[in-house]
C-alpha cells in the first residue's frame, strides 16, 4: 500500500506544479522535475524511498520510446542513416575526446578516469529530448531528425561503454566481443520481425475482433522487446524504440498508438519526477559553485561539439545549431554508467554527487534551453556567417529571370501539393528546401528545387524574392517560420505571404509579423470535417459555405476556398469530365422568390441545369420553364464542377436580375 500512497502524492503534487507553471508558461517537464525535487527524500521527504517509483519510471521511458518508434518505420529510419552513423559516431568521439582531455588537464585524472568521464558527458537524455520534440511537434523537422539519429547512436554506444567500465578499472573483461555481437543480433532480429513476423501476428489477432487481445499483444511486444534488449546489454529505451518500429511496419500502428497513449502520458511523468528526486539539496547548496561550473562547461562544450558533428555530416547550419542546444544535457543512462564506475572505484563519492547534481540540473534546464533555441539560432548566427557557411553546401543553378513567380519554402507533404498544383496550372515557381536528400530526389524528377536556409535574407533574394508575387511557407519549424515571414516582409512589402502552421495559437504572431494569410492545420481540418458531415446530410452548399465563412470571420483563410464536397473519382481528369449534382436552398427574402425558371435562364448563364425542385415533402422532377420559385425550395442542379460553381455564385448574388434586365 506504500506504493499506492506514493503514487497519490506524486500525481497530486505533479498536477499542482504543472498547473501553476503552465499559467506562467513554463514547460510541463519542468513541473515534473520540481514535483520530484519537493517530494523526494532530499526535499520534503514525503516519498522517502524512490526504488519502487524508479521501477515505474522505467516503464514510462519504455512507453515513450515505443510511441516514438511507431512514428519511425524502417523506411524513415533509413533516411536517418547519415545522422545515425555519421553524426552520432562523430558526436560521441568529439565530445568524449574533449571531455577526456579536459579531465586529464584540469583535474589530473588518470587516463581510465578521464575516459570514463568522457563516456558520461557524451550521452544525452533520450527521454527528455524525445518528449520535448514530441510535445513541440518537431520530430520531423530537420533538427528533430538529426537529434533522433544521434540519440539512437548514443543508445547503441552504451553497450561498449558498459562493457569497458571493468576494463578501465583493470578488472577482467568478460565477453566484450560476444556481447557486442549479441547486440547486433538483437537489432537484426528486430528488422526481420518488422518485415514478416509481427504484421502477420497482428493480422491474426485483429481477425478475432477482440480489442483486449490486441492491447495485450501490443504490450507483450514492446515490453518483451525491451526486456530482451536489456538482457543483451542494450538499454530498455532502445528496445522499446525497436518494438515501436516493428509495429509501425503494420497497418495497425495508429490503433496501437491510441491504446498506449494514455498510459504513456502518466508513466513518462513518473520518470521525470524520479529524476528530480535524485537531487541532494544539501549537497547542492554546499557545492553550488562547483556544480554550476560543471553545468556551464558541459553546456558550452557539448552544444558546440554536437553542432560541429551535425553540420559536418550534412545538417543545415541552423538545424545543426539547434540540435546542439537540444542535446546539451547529460543523459539518464549516464547515471547507470556512473553507478557502475563508482562500484569499480573510477569515481569517488564526491565526484559521483557532483556528476549526479550537474546531470539532473542540465536535464531540468533542457525545457528552457529548447524553448529558446529557435530565437537564439537567429540571434547568435549572424547573416554573414550563415551566408558563408551555407555556401559550402548550397547547390549551383539558382533561378534567373523569374518574375511574378511563387516561392515555396519546404518540400514536405504540403509543399509538394502546392508545387503540384502550380505546375498543373502553368504558374512559375521555385522551391527552397533544407533536406539534402529531398533536394536531390526532387531535382532528379525535374522540380525547380534548391538547397538553402529560407531564414537567410540572401537565400530568399537568390530565389527572386523581390520579383515574386507569392511566398508560401510550409515548414514544421515554428521559429524558422516566424523568421522567414519577418525577413520576407521587411524586404518586399508588396509580397503576398501565405503560411501553414500547426496550431491556431500561432496565427496571431505570424499575422503580426507580416503574413497575409495563415492556415492552421488543426483549424482547416475541423472545417473539412464539418463540411463533409453536412454534405452527408444533403445540406445545401450555399448554407455550408455560409458556415465556413462564419467560422473564418476572424481572418483565417485557407489556401483554397472550400470546394464543393463532390463525389471524387479515381483520376483528376475523369473528375473534371464527369457530371455532378449539387443543391441550392432558396432562402426567405431571396431575389429568386417569385421568378420562374425561364426568367432565371440558368442553363444559358452558367451551363448548369435544374433537374428537380424539392418543395416541402414534394419532389418536382424536370420542372417546367414556368415553374415559380418560393422560399424554402431546394434546387437540384446538374453539370460539371465548373458549371456548378458558376451556378451557385449566380444564384447566391443579384447577378441573375442584372442578366434578366440586360435580356
Amino acid at each position: 500500500m506504500e506504493v499506492l500512497k506514493y503514487l497519490v502524492l506524486i500525481f497530486g503534487a505533479s498536477a499542482l506544479c504543472v498547473f501553476i507553471l503552465s499559467r506562467l508558461r513554463v514547460p510541463v517537464v519542468a513541473g515534473f522535475f520540481l514535483a520530484g525535487l519537493l517530494l523526494g527524500p532530499h526535499g520534503l521527504a514525503l516519498v522517502p524511498e524512490t526504488e519502487q517509483v524508479e521501477v515505474l519510471a522505467e516503464v514510462g521511458v519504455v512507453l515513450l520510446m515505443f510511441t516514438i518508434g511507431l512514428e519511425f518505420p524502417l523506411r524513415r529510419l533509413f533516411m536517418l542513416r547519415g545522422a545515425l552513423v555519421g553524426g552520432g559516431a562523430l558526436q560521441v568521439a568529439l565530445t568524449g575526446g574533449a571531455a577526456t582531455a579536459l579531465s586529464m588537464w584540469f583535474f589530473g585524472d588518470t587516463l581510465a578516469q578521464a575516459l570514463l568521464k568522457g563516456f558520461l558527458v557524451s550521452l544525452s537524455s533520450t527521454a527528455v529530448v524525445m518528449k520535448l520534440l514530441s510535445d513541440r511537434g518537431e520530430l520531423n523537422s530537420p533538427h528533430g531528425r538529426t537529434s533522433l539519429g544521434i540519440l539512437l547512436f548514443q543508445d547503441l554506444a552504451v553497450v561498449p561503454f558498459m562493457l569497458l567500465v571493468p576494463v578501465l578499472a583493470q578488472a577482467q573483461p568478460q565477453g566484450l566481443w560476444v556481447s557486442l555481437l549479441k547486440a547486433l543480433a538483437v537489432v537484426a532480429a528486430a528488422l526481420v520481425l518488422a518485415r514478416w513476423a509481427v504484421p502477420a501476428l497482428l493480422h491474426q489477432v485483429v481477425s478475432t475482433r477482440s480489442r483486449e487481445l490486441f492491447v495485450i499483444t501490443i504490450v507483450f511486444i514492446f515490453l518483451g522487446t525491451a526486456y530482451l534488449t536489456y538482457k543483451m546489454g542494450l538499454s530498455l529505451a532502445l528496445g522499446a524504440f525497436l518494438a515501436g518500429m516493428i509495429v509501425s511496419e503494420s497497418e495497425y500502428a495508429a490503433q496501437a498508438a491510441s491504446d498506449v497513449l494514455p498510459l504513456k502520458e502518466s508513466f513518462v511523468g513518473l520518470f521525470f519526477i524520479s529524476i528530480g528526486m535524485m537531487v541532494q539539496l544539501q549537497f547542492l547548496r554546499e557545492h553550488l559553485g562547483v556544480v554550476s561550473a560543471a553545468v556551464a562547461v558541459v553546456f558550452v562544450l557539448k552544444s558546440a561539439l554536437v553542432f560541429v558533428a551535425a553540420f559536418l555530416t550534412g545538417s543545415p547550419l541552423r538545424a545543426a545549431f539547434i540540435t546542439g542546444l537540444y542535446l546539451f544535457q547529460i543523459g539518464e543512462f549516464s547515471f547507470v554508467l556512473a553507478s557502475s564506475a563508482r562500484e569499480h572505484g573510477l569515481l569517488s563519492p564526491w565526484a559521483f554527487q557532483v556528476f549526479i547534481s550537474a546531470s539532473v540540473l542540465s536535464m531540468m534546464l533542457s525545457p528552457f534551453v529548447v524553448a529558446a533555441a529557435g530565437p537564439l539560432s537567429v540571434a547568435l548566427l549572424p547573416q554573414e556567417v550563415r551566408r558563408r557557411l551555407g555556401r559550402l553546401k548550397a547547390e549551383e543553378g539558382y533561378p534567373h529571370a523569374l518574375k511574378d513567380h511563387v516561392i515555396v519554402v519546404g518540400y514536405g507533404f504540403n509543399g509538394r501539393n502546392v508545387a503540384r498544383a502550380l505546375k498543373s496550372m502553368g504558374i512559375p515557381y521555385v522551391v527552397l528546401e533544407l533536406n539534402g536528400a529531398t533536394v536531390r530526389k526532387a531535382s532528379r524528377e525535374g522540380e525547380p528545387i534548391h538547397y538553402g536556409d529560407a531564414t537567410s535574407r540572401e537565400m530568399l533574394l537568390r530565389m527572386g524574392l523581390r520579383e515574386a508575387r507569392v511566398l508560401v511557407v510550409a515548414i514544421s519549424d515554428a521559429a524558422a517560420t516566424r523568421r522567414v515571414v519577418q525577413v520576407a516582409r521587411r524586404e518586399t512589402p508588396r509580397l503576398y505571404i501565405i503560411v501553414r502552421t500547426r496550431y491556431v495559437l500561432e496565427v496571431e504572431d505570424l499575422l503580426s509579423l507580416g503574413a497575409d494569410e495563415v492556415v492552421p492545420e488543426e483549424f482547416e481540418t475541423s472545417i473539412e470535417v464539418f463540411c463533409r458531415v453536412l454534405d452527408k446530410f444533403n445540406v445545401p452548399q450555399n448554407l455550408v459555405q455560409e458556415h465556413v465563412q462564419a467560422v473564418r470571420r476572424h481572418g483565417y483563410q485557407a489556401l483554397r476556398q472550400p470546394g464543393l464536397p463532390v463525389r471524387r473519382l479515381a483520376a483528376e481528369e475523369e473528375l473534371l469530365r464527369s457530371i455532378q449534382t449539387q443543391s441550392f436552398l432558396v432562402k426567405e427574402g431571396s431575389a429568386l422568390v417569385g421568378h420562374t425558371l425561364k426568367e432565371l435562364n440558368l442553363k444559358a448563364e452558367t451551363g448548369a441545369t435544374v433537374i428537380a425542385i424539392k418543395r416541402g415533402r414534394e419532389l418536382h422532377p424536370n420542372p417546367p420553364a414556368n415553374f415559380h420559385l418560393q422560399a424554402g425550395d431546394v434546387l437540384l442542379l446538374m453539370g460539371s464542377a465548373q458549371e456548378l460553381q458558376r451556378a451557385l455564385e449566380f444564384l447566391g448574388t443579384e447577378r441573375f436580375l442584372v442578366a434578366k434586365y440586360q435580356r
